[in-house]
């Protein structure tokens, strides 16, 4: 029960942080980035703002490597925070991981989808990609960053959720690790604290998940599916 209210006042906290305290927003600026962003018009992008807005997409595809699975014994799905994510980053994710409740088994079989998120492929994937970002952010102009980031209330937030990624991820890797049968305690406070480096050499050596088709529903939270 303390971690549910933590998450939620966590979540209302940042809600309030955005709209009461973080630096003014410069909405045609952002609607101008986002556009250049989306429509691949990156010459006159910091490159350290374009690394830091995908790597935001790297996290989710990080957590939904973990949630997808973890969805599927939950009495509510996590694909609709998911994708209340890709538009809201860690506010769509926050009150998933405040719902859940915790669980460490896994029934039934894997679907196609995932099977790809339980590959040595996908995890590979985003670890190679995640690690060509931060290469590409060293190429940026980091005072102009800093400057955007005191000044701006999208590049403030957007860092901010980052971080909040960062922190987010050991309240789900326990259980993941449980599901997969990995008793393994250096590996979990490696990875809890060693921020984004450590989530992405668990997705690497982790063990798959095994399926079940024996037991459908092992936990008392319903059968939903992710």
């Amino acid at each position: 029960m303390n971690r549910k209210i933590a998450l939620w006042l966590l979540w209302a906290g940042f809600i309030i942080y955005l709209l009461f305290f973080a630096p003014p927003l410069h909405l045609e600026e952002t609607l101008t980035l986002l556009k250049n962003i989306f429509t691949l018009n990156w010459v006159d992008i910091n490159p350290v703002i374009l690394s830091l807005f995908s790597l935001i997409g790297m996290w989710l595809f990080i957590y939904s490597g973990v949630l997808f699975f973890d969805g599927r014994m939950q009495w509510i799905p996590f694909w609709p925070f998911a994708i209340a994510s890709v538009a809201s980053g860690t506010l769509g994710l926050i009150p998933y991981l405040a719902l859940r409740e915790s669980n460490q088994q896994f029934s039934g079989r894997k679907d196609a989808f995932l099977q790809v998120l339980d590959s040595r492929f996908f995890s590979v994937t985003v670890s190679l990609s995640t690690l060509g970002l931060i290469g590409y952010a060293f190429l940026g102009d980091w005072i102009g960053f800093w400057q955007q980031f005191q000044s701006d209330r999208f590049m403030n937030g957007m860092s901010l959720a980052f971080c909040l990624f960062c922190l987010l991820f050991p309240t789900v890797l326990g259980d993941d690790m449980a599901r997969r049968g990995w008793n393994n305690p250096q590996m979990f406070w490696i990875t809890a604290l060693v921020p984004l480096f450590g989530p992405l050499v668990y997705l690497c050596l982790r063990p798959a998940i095994l399926e079940n088709v024996a037991q459908q529903t092992p936990t008392s939270f319903g059968s939903s599916r992710a």
